[in-house]
């Protein structure tokens, strides 16, 4: 486990930030004055936390795949190279790439908060954000990758790494057995926004 936070809980609203709250309550006047349309809404959060912010990541993953030199690169500067595919971080923070193999498995989360990778994974799910995700992924990771259906090998290290407000990970998943033939987009298109987070393995990958 790296980088773990030391921090209070409280149990009630633990799970939202204060600008998560104050969203909400924002987004609950509008809806009550009929000034947002939910379902509108709803689709464009569905677009940006399913579409096109993992797309970005999708794609930085798959140039890994098929360019050894650009992979190398991403692994040792994440940030320079995550940069040079137009994918640029306003959040101030450092890019680290964690490579998935077959005797790791890594897993990242923000015990904190809910600091994470938004230029190359758009905005994080409602469960990367709660409370039960953040504290137990660092405490049970194998017990919560079951509950995401993912049976890690017991001679697979399970290695969980806790974002901050400086550094964000991206996991690097291994690539799918079977896709040698397959070019840039298509294997872009096998990558998962939670294969990018460690909660999810693509298909035919042990770690």
């Amino acid at each position: 486990m790296a980088a773990q936070h030391d921090h209070d809980e409280h149990p009630e609203h633990s799970h939202l930030s204060d600008t998560d709250l104050r969203v909400r309550a924002l987004e609950s006047l509008l809806t009550d004055k009929g000034l947002v349309d939910t379902k509108a809404l709803t689709a464009i959060v569905d677009t940006y936390e399913n579409k096109v912010g993992p797309r970005n990541g999708a794609r930085v993953v798959a140039r890994a795949w098929v360019d050894p030199v650009y992979k190398e690169w991403l692994l040792r500067d994440g940030t320079a190279a995550i940069d040079s595919l137009g994918y640029a971080s306003t959040q101030g923070a450092d890019m680290v790439v964690l490579e998935n193999t077959d005797l790791v498995h890594n897993m990242t989360v923000c015990t904190l908060c809910s600091c994470y990778p938004w230029p190359v994974l758009g905005l994080p799910p409602a469960w990367y954000k709660s409370f039960p995700y953040r504290s137990r992924a660092v405490k049970d990771p194998r017990g919560v990758l079951k509950e995401f259906g993912q049976d890690i090998p017991e001679d697979v290290e399970v290695r969980v790494w806790d974002s901050t407000s400086e550094v964000r990970y991206l996991v690097l998943p291994e690539r799918p057995v079977g896709s040698d033939g397959m070019d840039e987009e298509a294997l872009a298109d096998l990558v998962t926004r939670n294969s990018m987070i460690g909660t999810d393995r693509l298909k035919g990958g042990r770690g």
